[in-house]
């Protein structure tokens, strides 16, 4: 017995501790999030991730598992973008990846989950390079190519716009994405753009841009550019008598735009994704409700609508796929269909999403809805 008994020390270090109920624990699914909670994105990313939040809280479990978030902050950086996917990858050991949110970022760090084979979904980056050519980068949002055209149509359409001006940010990709194809189908529809100016994000100073756009008297300006520098913009425009109506892609909603553009900003009108006013869903209505009781101060809008939508799909494919093996994730992803999101019906296809656009502008001091626009 003697010595038998170390042995049998030995042995009994290496058997799994079972919980009280005599059934061990299943691992948890990991799901990574890369979004940007700090730097010039940061409000886009904060707001995303209340979304997140409160579906992982609605529906916390898949396939019997408890569902563990692990949140990288890209810093609004696509160099951090790219670190934050390796490190969820091959230190968390993620099953699959949310994020990012931007395009710029979205495209930084798809590359690493694509050379990894670890499945990606971005729920807000519209350039189309996100997921072209890639077989394991997906997107819950529609694309800037259906965005540019929805602009286009309304501009012509609905302001009766002849002739535009564009104002590009020129470091972000979506902001160049989206204007390529709002000036593309503008001109193919019989309108003609008389001038085409650019920035960058963080500028402050546009009366340069601004003053060359109104010498050329548009009937329109387009600026598909992020809420800060919009609202700026638009505050800038004013003040030196650019009356004109002012069109913006998705990145125009957020609440912080009225709150630093003002009054400035009163009857720009943008392309997006979600508002609740325009909700057609079950699932829409439920997401509302429980967002405006979770977070009362604040407006749920589409970046935490898509957020939410996003969690949803991705658990829906590992439920399908009956296990967290990312090769039968991945193929779960594309057979997503008819999917009944809070951001409207959604069908993936070649690893986009067909799915409804919204048209807003900013009346009274808020948000309004005017359209929605099926694909």
């Amino acid at each position: 017995m003697k010595k038998c008994l170390p042995l049998f020390i030995a042995l009994t270090l290496f058997l799994p501790v079972l919980p009280a109920g005599g059934v061990m624990a299943l691992e948890p699914v990991r799901i990574g999030v890369c979004y940007p909670l700090t730097g010039p994105s940061a409000t886009y990313g904060q707001i995303g991730y209340k979304g997140l939040e409160l579906a992982r809280k609605s529906r916390p479990t898949v396939l019997g598992r408890k569902v563990e978030i692990f949140l990288a902050d890209n810093r609004s950086n696509r160099q951090e973008s790219a670190s934050a996917v390796s490190r969820l990858i091959h230190i968390d050991r993620v099953d699959a990846i949310i994020g990012g949110l931007t395009s710029s970022n979205t495209l930084a760090g798809a590359p690493v989950a694509e050379k990894a084979g670890v499945p990606m979904i971005s729920p807000w980056a519209t350039n189309p390079q996100v997921t072209r050519g890639k077989r394991w980068i997906f997107r819950a949002c529609f694309t800037d190519p259906f965005q540019g055209y929805v602009g286009a149509k309304f501009a012509r359409a609905n302001l009766r716009a002849d002739n535009a001006a564009v104002l590009i940010d020129v470091s972000q990709d979506y902001c160049v994405g989206v204007a390529n194809y709002f000036m593309k189908n503008f001109e193919k529809m019989g309108g003609r753009i008389v001038a085409r100016l650019q920035y960058s994000t963080g500028d402050l100073d546009f009366t340069t841009q601004l003053s060359t756009i109104r010498a050329k008297h548009p009937d329109l300006l387009y600026c598909p550019g992020y809420f800060k520098e919009l609202a700026l913009i638009a505050r800038q425009a004013r003040e030196i008598g650019l009356d004109v109506p002012i069109l913006a892609g998705d990145a125009a909603q957020a609440d912080d735009l009225i709150k630093i553009g003002g009054k400035a900003v009163e009857g720009l009108s943008f392309t997006t994704h979600f508002d609740e006013q325009g909700v057609t869903t079950q699932a829409g209505r439920i997401f509302v409700r429980t967002f405006r009781a979770t977070y009362p101060d604040t407006t749920p809008d589409s970046v935490s609508a898509l957020s939410y939508d996003t969690y949803n799909i991705l658990l829906d494919a590992i439920g399908r796929a009956g296990s967290t093996d990312r090769e039968k994730i991945r193929t779960e992803l594309e057979d997503t269909k008819n999917f009944k999101g809070v951001t409207g019906m959604m069908t993936m296809k070649d690893h986009d999403m067909i799915k409804p656009a919204v048209i807003l502008t900013v009346k009274n001091g808020m948000f309004k809805w005017l359209a929605t626009v099926n694909p």
